[in-house]
């Protein structure tokens, strides 16, 4: 089956392509930590700036650093690690309803 190419596929494939070298770049703990602005988090994690924002200050997302005044970055490993944690919870609003009580 052929996939047309939208903007929208194209840019899920990215998302892959760098959660994947992201992992790679996990996997390998000689060499330094990579780094993501919020920019390369938010290709890779679909959700809002401000969501993205809420999440970290409420604990469910990993926490940025400031490496300068005016630069956060995240570390890719902490997402990956994130990204698996979450893997095998429940999906849906009527489920994190649930949660909280």
């Amino acid at each position: 089956m052929n996939r047309i190419a939208t903007p929208h596929n194209v840019k899920v494939d990215t998302a892959i392509k760098e959660q994947a070298a992201a992992q790679e770049a996990a996997a390998d703990t000689s060499g330094p930590r990579r780094m993501l602005n919020q920019e390369q988090v938010l290709r890779i994690v679909p959700v809002s700036p401000v969501t993205l924002w809420r999440m970290e200050k409420a604990g469910r997302f990993p926490k940025s650093t400031y490496i300068s005044p005016n630069r956060r970055v995240w570390f890719a490993d902490e997402i990956s690690a994130w990204q698996a944690e979450i893997n095998g919870r429940s999906r849906g609003r009527a489920n994190h309803l649930a949660e909280v009580k």
